[in-house]
């Protein structure tokens, strides 16, 4: 008989960092812990019935995916992120530079990189619900499109299609709230445009 509680440990140890960092682009980082927890909740409680007809990340990330999906879709979430801006937390998540063992860019470099991150994941996260997924999976977890047509339960049809459109709404949005250009040492960077360009 297989240790499911050995396996749970090895699971929660390995997939917890990224499972926290994509449910954290799309809920934001003060939902994501709870999330996190939940999903990691519903895998330990899983875990024993899984037969392995997919991957098991593609099983976890399907478990993900319709946590936040039921978390964005809540009423009190709504209520609560009602007028409210994306904080400076939820924006500095993309290089994962908080992991243990990662290597830490200079300050400069860090600095850019984390203006990056702000422009692109605030536009990201204004995607439209059916398009976000999508996107982060693709573009953020790099997933391929089977891959995604597998966690969000979808025919690969049709991942194609929210994935060319979610990536047309979010050229348009990134084209029309930064300015990019590259520094003197050919580091892309973002410059915010007006203020009413910004996504609410």
């Amino acid at each position: 008989m297989r240790n499911c509680t050995q396996d749970f440990r090895t699971i929660y140890d390995s997939h917890y960092p990224r499972i926290h960092r994509y449910l954290s682009r799309l809920v934001g980082q003060g939902e994501a812990e709870d999330l996190t927890q939940e999903v990691f909740a519903k895998v330990n409680k899983g875990l024993p019935d899984f037969k392995g007809d997919a991957k098991l990340s593609t099983w976890i990330y399907r478990i993900a995916t319709n946590v936040a999906t039921d978390r964005l879709r809540s009423r009190s979430f709504k209520e609560t992120r009602s007028g409210k801006t994306i904080s400076q937390d939820d924006r500095l998540l993309e290089d994962g530079s908080d992991l243990p063992g990662e290597k830490k860019p200079s300050v400069e470099k860090q600095a850019i990189r984390e203006e990056m991150s702000s422009c692109v994941h605030d536009y990201i996260n204004s995607l439209p619900e059916n398009y976000r997924a999508v996107v982060t999976l693709s573009e953020i977890e790099e997933f391929t499109n089977q891959e995604i047509a597998e966690v969000l339960g979808l025919s690969l049809e049709t991942v194609k299609i929210r994935l060319h459109r979610g990536r047309a709404k979010l050229k348009e949005k990134l084209e029309a709230g930064c300015a990019f250009d590259r520094d003197e040492e050919d580091i892309l960077v973002c410059d915010p445009k007006t203020e009413h360009d910004h996504p609410e």
